[in-house]
Formats: C-alpha cells, sequence, structure tokens
C-alpha cells in the first residue's frame, strides 16, 4: 500500500501544473532564505524528502538492513548553507531516516555532516576546511546525494560488506575467510562505506589544469557511521587520503586517489596478537577515477585496489571498479547503466590450502529517471548482482525513489 500511495503521489504531481508547483516552491526558496549587513552575511535552509521502496531477495543485498523482501525507506534531510563575505562558508547536512543505510528500524535523527571552510584567495587555489564531511577521493561522493545520483543506490565498492570488521580480528586465517557467510553482517565493512563522512581536516584547490584535495580524518574510508563522530572516534589512529585531478578541458576529468589509515575500532584491541596493536594494521587504498561529458552523455568509472592488514592472516587484497553512463533523452527524462565487479585474493589458511576471503561478484544497474518539475523527481531501477566465485547466488533487486527538494 505504501507503493501504491507513492506512485499516485507522483501522478498528481505530474498533472499538476508545472509552473504552479515551481512556483510554490520558490516561495518557499525565499522565505527559508536570509540576508543581512548588506548581503555580506547569507544564509539558506534547504532539503530534500526521499520515499524509497526496494524488493530484493534474502539475505539483503548491499548494506540494506531488513529481514523482509520489501521495504519502505523514508527520508528527510535538512541543509543549512551559510557565507559570510567571500571567504567563510559553512553548511551541515542533518537526517531523520530509519538509519545512515536502508533498514526497517526505528526512526533516528542525525548529524551527517558540519564543517567551515575559508577560501582565503578568489581564484580558489586554497581551500581549507575543518568539521564533518565527505571523503575527498574519487569522482562519486561529489554527486551522492539523491538528486544527483542517476540511480537509487551507490556502487558497489562503497556498499559490498566484505570479510573484513572493524570490531574483532579473526581467530586464523581459515576464521576469517569463513566468518562473513556465518554472522551478521553488519559486524563486517565494505571498502568504502558510503560517502564517508569521518570527522578531519582538509585542504583543496586548483591550478590550471590541476585539481588537489587532501585531508586527515578521524577513521579509515572502511569505517562505519558511528565511527565518524570525533566523540566517538578519537585522532590517535588518524586516516590520510588525497586526490590529485587533471582536466584538460571541458569534456574530461582524471584523478587519482590514495588513503592510508587504521581501520580497528578501540574494542577490537583486545583481539588483537599479544603485543600489537590496532595503528599495526591498516586500510591501503588506491583509486583512479574519470569522468566524461559531451552533449546529453555523461560517463564516470571509478577503479579501487585495497589492501587490508588483518592479524593472524597477512594481507588481505581486493580490487572493485564500476563503469557508469548516464544519457538525458529529454530535458525532464534520462537513462543510467552501470556495470560494477568486485575481485577478491586468496589467503593461506595453513596446511597449503589458500582460499578467496571473499566470492567474487558482478552487478549490473539500470535506472530511468523523470524529473516533473525543477523540484520533483522519480527514478526507478533494476539491479541484478551474480557471485562468479563460490555458490554462484544470485539477487534481483527493484527499488523506486521519488525525491521532492526545496
Amino acid at each position: 500500500m505504501k507503493l501504491v500511495r507513492t506512485l499516485c503521489f507522483c501522478l498528481l504531481a505530474s498533472s499538476a501544473p508545472a509552473f504552479e508547483i515551481d512556483e510554490l516552491f520558490d516561495r518557499l526558496d525565499a522565505a527559508l532564505t536570509v540576508a543581512a549587513f548588506q548581503d555580506n552575511f547569507r544564509a539558506r535552509v534547504s532539503g530534500t524528502i526521499d520515499l524509497e521502496f526496494y524488493n530484493f531477495e534474502q539475505p539483503a543485498p548491499a548494506l540494506i538492513d531488513s529481514s523482509s523482501n520489501n521495504l519502505f525507506n523514508p527520508r528527510l534531510t535538512l541543509f543549512l548553507d551559510a557565507q559570510i563575505g567571500s571567504q567563510i562558508y559553512f553548511f551541515a547536512q542533518a537526517r531523520v531516516d530509519r538509519g545512515f543505510d536502508p533498514s526497517d528500524h526505528g526512526a533516528q535523527v542525525r548529524l551527517d555532516e558540519y564543517a567551515l571552510r575559508i577560501t582565503p584567495w578568489a581564484d580558489g587555489r586554497f581551500t581549507l576546511q575543518l568539521g564533518k564531511f565527505a571523503t575527498v577521493i574519487g569522482n562519486w561522493v561529489p554527486r551522492h546525494l539523491s538528486w544527483d545520483n542517476p540511480f537509487v543506490d551507490a556502487p558497489l565498492v562503497y556498499e559490498n560488506i566484505t570479510a573484513i570488521s572493524d570490531k574483532a580480528a579473526p581467530y586464523s586465517a581459515y576464521d576469517f575467510a569463513f566468518r562473513m557467510y556465518a554472522n551478521e553482517k553488519y559486524s563486517f565493512n565494505p571498502v568504502i562505506w558510503g560517502p564517508s563522512y569521518a570527522s578531519g581536516v582538509s585542504v583543496s584547490g586548483r591550478v590550471g589544469w590541476f585539481d588537489y584535495a587532501a585531508e586527515l580524518k578521524n577513521a579509515s574510508l572502511s569505517s562505519r557511521p558511528e565511527s565518524w563522530n570525533a566523540t566517538e572516534v578519537d585522532f590517535e589512529y588518524p586516516t590520510f587520503s588525497a586526490r590529485v585531478g587533471l582536466r584538460p578541458n571541458q569534456m574530461w576529468n582524471f584523478g587519482f586517489s590514495v588513503s592510508n589509515g587504521s581501520y580497528f575500532r578501540a574494542e577490537a584491541q583486545q583481539t588483537l596478537p599479544p603485543g600489537r596493536d590496532i595503528g599495526d594494521y591498516r586500510e591501503l587504498v588506491v583509486g583512479q577515477d574519470a569522468s566524461f561529458a559531451w552533449h546529453h552523455l555523461q560517463v564516470w568509472a571509478e577503479v579501487y585496489e585495497a589492501r587490508f592488514e588483518v592479524p593472524r592472516v597477512g594481507n588481505a587484497d581486493t580490487l572493485a571498479y564500476y563503469l557508469e553512463a548516464k544519457y538525458k533523452f529529454t530535458p525532464q527524462f534520462f537513462g543510467a547503466l552501470r556495470w560494477n565487479q568486485q575481485l577478491f585474493s586468496k589467503v593461506d589458511v595453513g596446511g597449503g590450502e589458500t582460499i578467496r576471503w571473499g566470492h567474487d561478484l558482478g552487478r549490473v544497474d539500470i535506472a530511468a529517471g523523470y524529473r516533473f518539475t525543477s523540484y520533483t523527481q522519480l527514478k526507478l531501477q533494476y539491479s541484478f548482482q551474480q557471485q562468479t566465485s563460490g555458490p554462484h547466488d544470485n539477487n534481483h533487486l527493484f527499488a523506486a525513489q521519488l525525491t521532492v527538494r526545496f
């Protein structure tokens, strides 16, 4: 019934005159914007309302947390943007939902982002940012919000749970290779957990064809959302990440990213081998990204090589990548296609036997979106995921997302 009500709302939105809806939201935007001191200070509150519906097979794929095959996931996101002069900017993001990732849990209120940004020079050669904000690596994070992402979900590398756990070290290499398939998946981590809103400081800028960004954060790229707050995980074992980009023209953008940081939480200390420390085990990530835009076509790609240093195991390596394309058929209607794959290395489990520490898998995502007005958008998605090693389990996912922004 919830899906029916959502679709009915979409039909109502599409049948109403677009200019009336735009006029209503324009008035709301004006009411939520304040200016003072001869426009030297400006502040604006905006937001999105997302109504999502998922249908999938058990076990639930990726970071979806539900024991049912159908999930309705509403979300309210509020943004605050404040500008003081041309050099000081503050932004924050708060959410009311059922959890950072889609779930059937109870409602919660959360402050996901807050940061102060200082740009001393008008040409953008240097910017300093402090607070809790998204990672600087790759090219998916700048377009991860629901209005900008042509899909309902994230690429595979940002949401596929692996055998890595930040809460406890494995008892043995054999335990490491098999434990994820016998335990609660939310005890484990992907290579990158979504946009990774960890706390810290960053510097960025652009000089000619080149742009750069570097950050020092309190938690690794694989860290879970509750680790991103500085009050939960301090800076005793920081993570350093950086990206260097090349923009030869308006069509092309290339990037190279690196990250190095400890991935265990404090409670894992008691499970480590005697004499070893959390700082002895790190997540190392190297990434390459590229994007291309020409007329109505946009293409993005990312490749990540990751290495986890695992107690009693050694190095656990994985390679993940995706290739994504979006095409605007009309100003309102677009389609998107994405191919994802993740491959895992083998680890020695003793007795001369080696086992992959994760099942290789591939996933194809197909999406279509329609913007009824400048403020309302509907997306539909189908995904097919198959393990290409191990039991060859398949999973079909259907998703719908209605977004209203204001």
